[in-house]
């Protein structure tokens, strides 16, 4: 049974794939510096603990996904992505490095230059994770640095040597050489991020990174087909509104959404909304987990259970269900503790 876990990790990115194989894709860090205030959330309640809608204050419980690591008791992480480099999803790197052993450290051929104080601080980032990242993407083995483009096969997380997919089912849409060059120019390095479709039993999920309009408009007229009818999308930088021309929706139409921490006037959850478009956000949620079992059947869970609580009753009373919501199929949001 392959395992998604969307890790609420304040306003940045951090997503783990287990795979049916055993082995770990990790996709970003955020908050690995962190000292968790309460490392197991039992309820938060908003307004009305009938109601799925208002402030849920996640946000300001967020996960330390080095500690989330060491409570899951995952051995190693087989490939670490690095969707691109900003500080919001390298942001414990170092921690992650120096506590569990990575052996394929994914990168991009960007050029992008890191500010730092005389403290070796930007804002709440440090020098030190970015020294990390440096050493990482130029490491030659333990672990081994990787390049990849649009297009890109290979055994290890596509195919085999007789062309037989691999049960790590990990499809490379983005970046191109193109969208690197591009980033640079506008120092923007939202449009160099990897975008990973990953399919496993018969579900499509899209981890899109801090995708911008350039990205989105090379995967509509490159992908078009391998975007479409979504299961799940992990929303593009954040879920923010960031310029974007969301009709790409209209192609994705994801069955759910999750959506990352962000300022409130910042996200663009109203293009969700006005499509009927299931979506939850981390600061609802908390961390968010989806097990996706061997007939197909996704289970979603997440660590706060006032609102998987809410959330459920919300869905039996749109659909009329009265069953049990681990029956519900994509709708059987249920609280987890988080770790478990």
């Amino acid at each position: 049974m392959a395992k998604i876990h969307f890790l609420n990790v304040d306003e940045g990115d951090c997503s783990i794939i287990q795979h049916d194989n055993g082995k770990v894709t990790m996709i970003d860090i955020c908050c690995g510096n962190i000292i968790e205030q309460q490392p197991s959330i039992v309820a938060f309640c908003n307004e009305s603990a009938n109601s799925v809608k208002g402030n849920f204050n996640m946000k300001a419980y967020p996960t330390n996904p080095v500690e989330y690591i060491k409570r899951w008791h995952m051995p190693s992480i087989f490939r670490y992505i690095q969707t691109h480099p900003d500080m919001d999803h390298m942001d414990g790197l170092k921690n992650l490095a120096n506590t569990i052993s990575i052996m394929n450290f994914w990168d991009t051929a960007n050029t992008k230059v890191q500010s730092f104080d005389e403290h070796g601080n930007c804002g709440r980032y440090k020098k030190e994770d970015w020294d990390c990242y440096q050493r990482l993407r130029n490491s030659v083995d333990n672990p081994k640095s990787l390049i990849f483009y649009d297009g890109t096969i290979a055994k290890y997380f596509a195919e085999d040597d007789n062309g037989v997919l691999s049960d790590d089912y990990l499809k490379i849409l983005s970046p191109t050489k193109e969208l690197i060059k591009s980033a640079e120019s506008a120092e923007d390095w939202n449009d160099s991020s990897y975008v990973i479709l990953y399919c496993v039993q018969g579900r499509k999920i899209l981890f899109c990174g801090d995708a911008g309009m350039g990205t989105i408009n090379h995967l509509l007229e490159k992908h078009q087909t391998d975007i479409s009818d979504l299961d799940v999308l992990i929303a593009p930088h954040h879920g923010r509104d960031s310029d974007k021309d969301f009709s790409f929706l209209d192609v994705m139409k994801p069955k759910l959404t999750l959506v990352g921490n962000a300022k409130c006037q910042h996200l663009a959850y109203n293009e969700w909304n006005r499509r009927e478009l299931e979506h939850i956000q981390n600061n609802q949620g908390g961390n968010i987990l989806i097990d996706i079992h061997n007939n197909g059947e996704m289970h979603v869970s997440c660590s706060n259970k006032s609102f998987a609580d809410a959330y459920r009753l919300e869905y039996f009373k749109k659909v009329g269900a009265i069953k049990d919501s681990r029956n519900m199929g994509y709708w059987c949001l249920h609280y987890r503790e988080v770790g478990k």
